[in-house]
C-alpha cells in the first residue's frame, strides 16, 4: 500500500488512521514506541526480503573455492546497481579498444549466501559483491567495494578519468558523492520502501526526503553540464547511473511514481542518453538473473557470449 505523507493513511493494523494534524514527536512512527535495550542481542531474523542472510557476524559459514577464467580480470558479482557499475566499466574500457580489460564473470547469487563462502571471503572480508582480482599484476591483487573497482581500473587503463587536476577533482567528488548518498537510497529507502515486512510511515517519509534531495542535487548539476562531472562521461557517471538514472524508469523499488521522478528532467535526459550506449547495454546484462531472458547473462567468459549465451538462448537449446 503507497500512501502520501502526511496523508494521515499508513496504519496496517485495522486501527483508525491517524488526523492530519501536525504530529508530536511521539506520534512520528506506526508502531508502539521501541525501548532500546541496555545491550542489543541478536535472538532472531530482523524479517523483511534479505532477512535469511542478515547476521551481526563477518566471515566465512561455509567453504567454498572460487572458480577462474582464463582472463587476468576475475569478477565475482551480480547485476545490483553495484555490480553493473563494474561490468558497465569493463564493457565500456573494451568498446575503447582497452584488450586488456577482457574480463570472466561469475555470478554470485547473494540470496543464497554465496557471498559468505571462503573464497569470497577471502577477496573481500566485508562479503558484499562485487570483487575483482587482477592476475596481471606480480602477485594477484584484490579489490572489493564497486568505487574502488572503478578508480582501480579508471587508473589501469587511464581511461574515464580525467588528468587535469582540477577535472580529476570534480570526478573523484561525485564518485564519492555517490558512495556516500546510495545508501540512504538503497538501505534506507529501499528497504523501508519495498523489503521491509511491514510499510512505516516514519522512515519511508525520512528516507524519501532525503532521496528527493539527492535527485535535487544532481538535477541541478545536471542542468549545466552533459555528465555528471563536466563535458565527458567518466566513473562517475558509470558509479551514479545505476541508482539515481535507473530511479528514473521504475526499474528501481518501483518507485518513480512514488517519488515523482520524473519531474527531474535533467537526470531523466541523462540517463537516456546512458542508457543507450551500447556498452552500457551489454554491461547491465552480465551476471543478471532478473527480467527477460534475453537480457540475462548469467557468466561472461567472451564477448560472443552475448549473442550464444543469453538465458533466452540457452533455454531454447535444451
Amino acid at each position: 500500500m503507497q500512501y502520501a505523507p502526511g496523508s494521515g493513511k499508513g496504519a496496517t493494523d485495522g486501527s483508525p488512521a491517524m488526523p492530519d494534524a501536525a504530529p508530536k514527536d511521539d506520534d512520528m512512527t506506526d508502531t508502539p514506541a521501541y525501548e532500546p535495550p541496555k545491550v542489543w542481542t541478536w535472538d532472531h531474523e530482523s524479517g523483511g526480503r534479505f532477512a535469511s542472510i542478515n547476521r551481526p557476524v563477518a566471515g566465512a559459514t561455509h567453504a567454498q573455492t572460487l572458480p577462474r577464467g582464463k582472463h587476468p580480470l576475475q569478477l565475482h558479482s551480480l547485476a545490483t546497481p553495484n555490480g553493473v557499475k563494474v561490468t558497465v566499466m569493463l564493457e565500456e574500457l573494451l568498446t575503447a579498444g582497452h584488450s586488456g580489460a577482457e574480463y570472466d564473470a561469475w555470478l554470485i547469487r547473494i540470496a543464497d549466501g554465496e557471498q559468505f563462502g571462503s573464497g569470497f571471503v577471502a577477496i573481500n572480508p566485508n562479503s558484499k559483491i562485487p570483487a575483482l582480482v587482477d592476475y596481471s599484476m606480480p602477485e594477484p591483487t584484490r579489490v572489493f567495494e564497486s568505487g574502488a573497482i572503478l578508480l582501480y581500473l579508471a587508473e589501469k587503463f587511464g581511461a574515464f578519468l580525467p588528468e587535469d587536476p582540477a577535472e580529476r577533482a570534480e570526478c573523484l567528488s561525485w564518485l564519492f558523492w555517490q558512495m556516500g548518498s546510495a545508501p540512504f537510497l538503497g538501505g534506507g529507502f529501499g528497504h523501508f520502501y519495498a523489503y521491509a515486512p511491514t510499510k512505516q510511515q516514519y522512515p519511508i517519509d525520512r528516507y524519501a526526503m532525503e532521496v528527493k534531495r539527492q535527485l535535487d542535487v544532481l538535477d541541478r548539476r545536471l542542468s549545466g553540464t552533459r555528465y555528471v562531472a563536466g563535458d565527458d562521461y567518466t566513473i562517475a557517471d558509470m558509479a551514479i547511473w545505476p541508482w539515481y538514472g535507473v530511479l528514473t524508469t521504475n526499474a528501481l523499488y518501483g518507485a518513480a511514481e512514488f517519488l515523482a521522478v520524473q519531474d527531474y528532467t535533467n537526470v531523466v535526459r541523462w540517463h537516456d542518453e546512458i542508457a543507450a550506449r551500447d556498452a552500457v547495454i551489454r554491461g547491465r546484462k552480465v551476471n543478471r538473473v532478473s527480467g527477460p531472458l534475453e537480457d540475462q547473462l548469467h557468466e561472461r567468459h567472451d564477448a560472443s557470449d552475448f549473442e550464444h549465451r543469453t538465458q533466452d538462448k540457452l533455454k531454447a537449446a535444451e
